[in-house]
């Protein structure tokens, strides 16, 4: 486990971390616009997850928009957030139409996006960690230096940049300092995409809130004893020479990994990834359950007592511990 996925899997007040690539650009302004369209999109594909109360809007139809933008003026006025900005990222989130976002100023943009993300999760606030191409020139190197820097003075985010630019970017921030844009963060793995073009992202030790099945399978085990010592979207490394890996749920005691299954692990692609990740994995000792989307959401009761009679025999017999 490297330094940085041990800060977020050990301390409970660690950010919720987004990796995003990012366009070289000679422009600050350009790439701090691009960075924030990246972290609208991702907000929209979270939503309702950061606005209480519209969990049952799924439609744009009819009186939904004005519904939803009655609820984040509401929330907005409870919380630290702008309620006209969050009243158009709420519709922007329903409609796919961001024609009313980009008005906003960009510094009110960003310290929104970070909010409803760090919302989105549960965390006290979101880290951004910048990957851009490979071999920038020295305009461009200097372009995400000063957006990165923009985004942690006006934003209020914490940022890291992922680069090898020969060109250097900054220094990593004292601890006496708020965190500053930095070069080359330990890497972190990242979470595939589930059925969708653009991934959205995972926060160890908690379900993928777009994932409804991860949502009710942990509502579901939050209320039985048994299920004690779980972990979800945590790294493994099924051993010292084999690539670490990021697993759904995770019992460590027990080694046993549970997944769960869309539709895109349907594709042949996609079946041949999980079986060698499934097989590296059990060569290390650690059993691999899988379910589909589908059997968590319309049988989860017997989900709950395979999962029941797994880990007591595990527990009873001692293997994996």
């Amino acid at each position: 486990m490297s330094d940085w996925d041990r800060v977020v899997a050990n301390s409970p007040d660690a950010p919720a971390v987004v990796v995003q690539r990012t366009v070289g650009s000679a422009s600050q302004q350009a790439t701090v616009a691009a960075v924030l369209d990246e972290l609208e999109a991702t907000a929209g594909q979270l939503f309702p997850a950061w606005l209480p109360g519209a969990e049952g809007i799924t439609t744009s139809a009819g009186a939904a928009p004005v519904a939803v933008r009655r609820l984040a003026v509401a929330h907005a006025a409870a919380t630290a957030q702008s309620g006209p900005f969050l009243a158009d990222l709420a519709a922007a989130a329903l409609t796919g139409s961001t024609a009313h976002t980009r008005r906003h100023p960009p510094e009110v943009r960003a310290r929104g996006l970070a909010r409803v993300i760090a919302a989105s999760f549960d965390r006290p606030g979101c880290a951004l960690v910048l990957r851009p191409p490979d071999h920038l020139d020295e305009a461009a190197t200097l372009a995400l230096a000063q957006a990165a820097q923009w985004l942690v003075d006006r934003g209020r985010l914490t940022v890291w940049i992922d680069s090898d630019s020969p060109y250097g970017i900054d220094s990593p921030p004292r601890a006496t300092e708020p965190p500053r844009a930095a070069a080359s963060p330990p890497a972190r793995p990242r979470r595939e995409p589930r059925g969708s073009a653009r991934p959205t992202p995972s926060v160890v030790g908690k379900p993928h809130p777009a994932s409804r099945a991860e949502v009710e399978l942990e509502a579901a085990l939050a209320r039985r004893s048994w299920a004690a010592g779980r972990a979800w979207n945590h790294t493994v490394r099924p051993g010292p020479l084999v690539n670490p890996v990021r697993v759904d749920l995770l019992w460590k005691r027990e080694r046993c990994v549970v997944e769960i299954d869309g539709d895109d692990h349907r594709t042949p692609a996609k079946f041949t990834e999980d079986r060698h990740r499934d097989v590296m994995l059990q060569l290390n000792g650690y059993a691999v359950l899988r379910f589909t989307n589908t059997q968590v959401l319309d049988d989860i009761d017997n989900v709950l007592v395979l999962l029941q009679q797994f880990l007591t025999n595990r527990r009873r017999t001692g293997k994996g511990l």
